[in-house]
C-alpha cells in the first residue's frame, strides 16, 4: 500500500497493511487545525465501515493540539477499538489532562 497523505504540509498520512489486512496509520509531523482536515479525510475514507481494530502509529508526531484529538477521538466512536503506537510524551500528556486516555489502547 506505502500511501502518502499531505506530504507538504506539517502533517502527513502514511497508510500501510499489517500481516492481516488492517491498516496502520502513521501520522507524522504536527497535528493541528491547519493540518487535521486533509489527514482526517483520508482517515475517513479508510476506516468507515471496513475495520474493527485501527492502529495509529504516533512514533513521529512532534506536536497535536485538540483538533487532533477530536480526529482520533471521531476515529473511536467508529471502530471497537483504536490503537495509539509509541505517542511521544507531549502527545500522551495531552491526551491524558483531557482525560480521553480510556477511548484508545495506547501502547509504547
Amino acid at each position: 500500500m506505502g500511501e502518502v497523505v499531505n506530504p507538504d504540509a506539517p502533517a502527513t498520512l502514511e497508510v500501510s497493511l499489517d500481516p492481516s489486512g488492517r491498516p496502520i496509520l502513521k501520522v507524522i509531523g504536527e497535528l493541528d487545525l491547519s493540518s487535521v482536515g486533509p489527514i482526517g479525510s483520508a482517515i475517513e475514507a479508510i476506516v468507515t465501515g471496513k475495520h474493527d481494530r485501527i492502529m495509529f502509529d504516533l512514533s513521529e508526531l512532534r506536536f497535536m493540539d485538540s483538533s487532533g484529538l477530536r480526529m482520533f477521538l471521531a476515529v473511536a466512536h467508529q471502530t471497537a477499538e483504536v490503537q495509539l503506537r509509541d505517542p511521544s510524551p507531549m502527545v500522551r500528556k495531552v491526551i491524558e489532562l483531557t482525560g480521553t486516555s480510556g477511548a484508545f489502547v495506547i501502547t509504547p
